[in-house]
């Protein structure tokens, strides 16, 4: 069954711990992505606190017209799509963090729809 060259043995040994190692994380940070809210918390509280387009849409009822927003600002009833349509005035802090999130969401769509280990 074992080939006699011991470089084969240790080659065979590396892709399989390789594999097991790539399957753990991968498990790993799916259940502490999926069961821990403090992953999200803490980014939707540093929004909270850091970003002035979010406050003023806390202090302001939604209304469903266009026609009132500000000038050069959209608003939107999602307050997420509210900060990307504005990103050009959105602080630094609400930049890194939609650009991490958005960025894990295209790589994880591009690396998963073509078979490639992303968690």
């Amino acid at each position: 069954m074992w080939p006699l060259d011991p470089s084969r043995k240790e080659v065979l040994r590396f892709a399989i711990s390789c594999r097991v190692l790539t399957l753990v994380l991968q498990v790993l940070t799916r259940f502490l992505g999926s069961s821990t809210p403090i992953v999200y918390w803490f980014p939707a509280h540093l929004l909270q606190d850091q970003e002035p387009l979010l406050r003023s849409l806390e202090t302001m009822p939604w209304t469903p017209l266009a026609g009132d927003s500000p000038p050069g600002q959209k608003v939107s009833r999602n307050s997420i799509m509210g900060l990307l349509y504005n990103w050009k005035t959105c602080s630094l802090v609400t930049r890194c963090i939609l650009g991490y999130f958005l960025t894990y969401w295209l790589l994880g769509l591009l690396l998963h729809c073509n078979f490639l280990p992303w968690t």
